[in-house]
């Protein structure tokens, strides 16, 4: 708390998010792997959070499951405290249940909870956004939380695999392809606020979960502009090329995943090299530019 009050906020704004991790959990009960689930927990939470702009400061976890199990826990707790390290976020406490009554024997599901803070002059709100802007998007890691029923339907029912199932296009398990857990966007995001904080350089920002880039980029362009997305411009990852191989039409693959883009950054023209050299130089993350924002009635196009 200290250190917070150091940093003399002169209007903080508190911001509030919480999230699960959908049916990914069923994948990591299937296989037994527990300690990714736990990074996915946080992150869903802290990259929504930094689309304001906010600070992520601590988080809390709710664990529900039919039966305490010591080393089960132990390791989603590992997952959330890795999350939380790598958000520079407290975890400050939480709820394990054990549910025998609603749950069964190895069932279990998560929720999160993140607290943060941003500068009310600093909010990121989308309103600022006008015709010329550029689009920039961030990699992700893989399906990161979203997707999971129809990615498990497609695999594991259609294509009647197994997780250890070797996919040549993946090169490699597809059950460890499908746990990758969820990049987390903390370190490189406000990296670039800080540096760009005298001119309002990030005018939009969407953290790409369920909907795809359609449905969370719409959510920041203002009324009568339109979000631009040139879908060839970035390779799209091998995993959704796989899924989509197994009978899912394009545009309902844009719709239900990420597609290989986890974050995007709507921002002013003359500053989207600079960001994206300082993204790759000092975070290590692909960045390039997939679109731009125009004049229109459709929020989101993608060409």
């Amino acid at each position: 708390s200290e250190a917070l009050f150091k940093r003399n906020y002169k209007e903080p704004v508190l911001v509030a998010c919480t999230d699960g991790v959908g049916s990914k959990i069923l994948l990591a009960r299937d296989s037994g792997h527990y300690d990714t689930v736990g990074i996915d927990l946080v992150a869903m939470s802290v990259n929504d959070m930094l689309t304001l702009g906010a600070e992520p400061l601590f988080f809390l976890d709710y664990v529900a499951l039919n039966k305490l199990e010591p080393k089960r826990v132990a390791q989603i707790v590992a997952g959330i405290s890795a999350g939380c390290r790598e958000s520079d976020c407290s975890l400050i406490g939480g709820e394990t249940a054990e549910l025998p009554d609603i749950y069964e024997p190895n069932d279990f599901d998560l929720a999160g909870f993140a607290v943060g803070v941003v500068e009310r002059k600093k909010i990121i709100d989308g309103s600022e956004i006008e015709p010329g802007d550029v689009i920039i998007g961030l990699p992700s890691t893989g399906l990161h939380s979203n997707g999971y029923a129809l990615a498990r339907r497609l695999v594991f029912k259609e294509a009647r695999l197994k997780y250890d199932s070797v996919v040549p296009m993946i090169g490699g398990p597809i059950g460890d392809e499908l746990l990758r857990p969820t990049r987390i966007y903390v370190h490189p995001i406000l990296d670039l606020l800080h540096n760009y904080k005298v001119k309002r350089v990030v005018r939009g920002m969407a953290h790409i979960t369920g909907g795809g880039l359609p449905g969370n980029v719409d959510r920041v362009v203002p009324d009568g502009l339109k979000a631009v997305i040139r879908t060839r411009s970035w390779t799209i990852p091998p995993i959704f090329r796989y899924l989509q191989s197994l009978g899912v039409k394009r545009d309902e693959m844009f719709r239900v995943f990420n597609m290989g883009i986890g974050y995007t950054l709507v921002v002013r023209p003359a500053f989207a090299h600079s960001i994206i050299g300082r993204l790759r130089r000092k975070h290590q993350l692909d960045a390039l530019i997939i679109g731009k924002i125009e004049k229109g009635a459709t929020t989101v196009e993608l060409v």
